[in-house]
């Protein structure tokens, strides 16, 4: 890479179960206004602006366009968008920032998952020929790769419930969860999840700004400077993959540098518990890692945005001084089909 770029602000809503009083707009202009305030930056000062959304989610096509007004129609910007987690918006803004094109990147994203069944909606994201006409949901999918997991001898029920307790105990601290406090037994989702082991429906936005160079030290006092990114892919078909492991991440970690030097904090997007073990194993990460120190997607996982927040996540930690070196994961996809590493770090001190 030529250019040093860097996440210098970031903010999120805080996540509930249902916005019905407000449309997408609405729900995501103040996380807009919070991030540029913090950088002290107007609209007219952003290079390039990329969003991620997702249509079937929204229930209208180009739904995206509505959320421009959001950004502001004046004056005239330079805009992208890409159907997936805003994670992938911001590997795009990263790309765009590396040409030299823009110094500096608003990378938004917003989800709401309550108007409908998201369980049926993602059934959307499968084979279209040989397994959605089946109708196998996301929480069932999530099921197989957890009950995979179990008959490997790699967990068990008692070891998932100990992560979505964890998760839940981070996310006091959290004042944008969902979720927090004590899990409770619940009945079984689909078994051997139960409902602790899966992410809550919500709706929620998230936005970051990226600079470059000695724009991003102007910006912010503390700049969390991406070493590394990248994103890979598993095959389509579920029946050709071994679902307790995941080399696609192994392979975008190992692309990012993630495992050149060892990190201190770690967010995995990780909607399902069975799935953070999966994670751990494909990245490395032993316990002196701090893992989903804001209690993660189980904690609040507004779709189309749970990605974007992990690497906001742990950015954030990195201005705080909280965070040297921090991993940030975003999955997209049935049983981490699709995903992005990140490597952020903060400047020595």
């Amino acid at each position: 890479m030529t250019r040093e770029i860097a996440v210098v602000a970031f903010a999120q809503t805080a996540h509930r179960r249902t916005s019905d009083e407000l449309s997408e707009v609405e729900m995501l202009m103040p996380v807009l206004h919070e991030v540029l305030d913090r950088t002290g930056l107007k609209t007219s000062d952003i290079g390039f602006t990329c969003s991620g959304s997702s249509d079937y989610l929204a229930g209208r096509a180009f739904s995206f366009t509505l959320a421009l007004d959001g950004v502001g129609a004046w004056p005239p910007i330079a805009e992208s968008h890409v159907e997936m987690d805003g994670a992938w918006a911001l590997y795009e803004a990263w790309t765009k920032l590396l040409t030299g094109e823009a110094d500096t990147a608003l990378v938004y994203a917003y989800g709401k998952s309550s108007p409908g069944s998201v369980r049926d909606v993602l059934t959307r994201q499968l084979d279209p020929y040989y397994l959605a006409p089946l109708w196998p949901d996301s929480v069932a999918l999530a099921a197989l790769q957890a009950q995979a997991l179990i008959d490997a001898g790699e967990t068990d029920e008692p070891a998932l419930a100990a992560v979505a307790a964890r998760s839940r105990a981070a996310a006091e601290d959290n004042p944008h969860a969902q979720l927090r406090g004590p899990v409770p037994h619940g009945e079984y989702a689909v078994r051997p999840l139960r409902t602790g082991d899966c992410p809550p429906v919500g709706d929620g936005a998230a936005a970051v700004i990226l600079a470059a160079g000695d724009r991003a030290r102007e910006l912010c006092a503390r700049p969390a400077w991406i070493r590394g990114i990248d994103h890979r892919i598993e095959a389509h078909g579920l029946g050709v993959r071994d679902l307790t492991d995941s080399p696609s991440t192994r392979l975008a970690a190992e692309r990012a540098g993630a495992f050149e030097r060892p990190v201190d904090t770690a967010e995995l997007h990780a909607p399902f518990t069975a799935q953070e073990i999966v994670l751990r194993k494909a990245l490395r990460l032993g316990d002196a890692v701090d893992v989903n120190p804001s209690g993660g997607a189980l904690a609040a996982h507004p779709i189309m945005a749970a990605g974007l927040i992990r690497i906001g996540e742990a950015a954030a930690r990195i201005h705080r001084g909280s965070s040297g070196r921090a991993l940030a994961h975003a999955t997209s996809g049935p049983c981490l089909q699709q995903n992005l590493v990140a490597v952020l770090e903060g400047d020595s001190r």
